[in-house]
């Protein structure tokens, strides 16, 4: 169902955590993520841990599905001395090549716990479907 379009994606992803960069809105660190298969839906599971509503933005253009979503530092005040800092902040995003047989005009996100959810239904062309089988007798014939 999902198709992904960067094979080195990962990669960066990787040498982002063990070299702590922060991604940036021109080079955005990568989300994790999950992708299944739910019943007549997909469902895709973003770990987005701190990050409000408000800073997170889902577009779907053509079967392109777009997530970005950006963690802020706490407001601290001039008091404050930071010890250690280990949570990535930054901008996320991910990219995802969705395929023509989800609906992506009734898709559902929802965020909880840290974690974006989104139900992309499968479209009703692709579900499976009995097809009847006529009789010889039954059928019209069409002469010319």
């Amino acid at each position: 169902m999902l198709m992904r379009t960067d094979p080195f994606r990962e990669m960066d992803r990787i040498f982002q955590q063990l070299s702590g960069t922060t991604g940036t809105w021109s080079k955005p660190a990568v989300m994790p993520m999950d992708a299944y298969r739910e019943g007549d839906a997909y469902v895709i599971a973003f770990d987005l841990p701190g990050v409000s509503t408000e800073a997170i933005d889902i577009d779907v253009e053509r079967n392109m599905l777009t997530v970005k979503a950006e963690r802020r530092p706490a407001a601290k005040d001039d008091t404050v001395q930071m010890e250690l800092s280990e949570r990535p902040l930054g901008v996320f995003s991910r990219q995802i090549m969705l395929a023509d047989t989800l609906d992506t005009e009734h898709i559902e996100a929802d965020y909880d716990a840290g974690v974006l959810t989104l139900r992309i239904p499968i479209a009703e062309q692709a579900k499976p479907r009995k097809i009847a089988i006529g009789s010889e007798s039954g059928r019209k014939q069409i002469s010319g």
